[in-house]
């Protein structure tokens, strides 16, 4: 699963961009991944959710069966 979550970061997102420093690069690619990776970018082994709105809806299903 790491060798296609860096896939994708490479294809998606560092080949389309210039850095002009590494420190850049660390903190643009880290942004990338906290705010559109993990919030909006839906992911096949997620069923097409984001991991965000993935656990969200696992946590809800987990809180309805202990309150049944």
């Amino acid at each position: 699963m790491s060798e296609a979550f860096n896939s994708v970061l490479k294809v998606e997102y560092v080949h389309r961009h210039t850095f002009r420093t590494r420190t850049e690069a660390r903190i643009r690619i880290a942004t990338w991944i906290t705010d559109f990776c993990n919030t909006r970018r839906p992911h096949s082994v997620c069923g097409f959710k984001s991991p965000i709105d993935y656990e969200r809806e696992y946590r809800a299903t987990l809180a309805e069966g202990m309150a049944a």
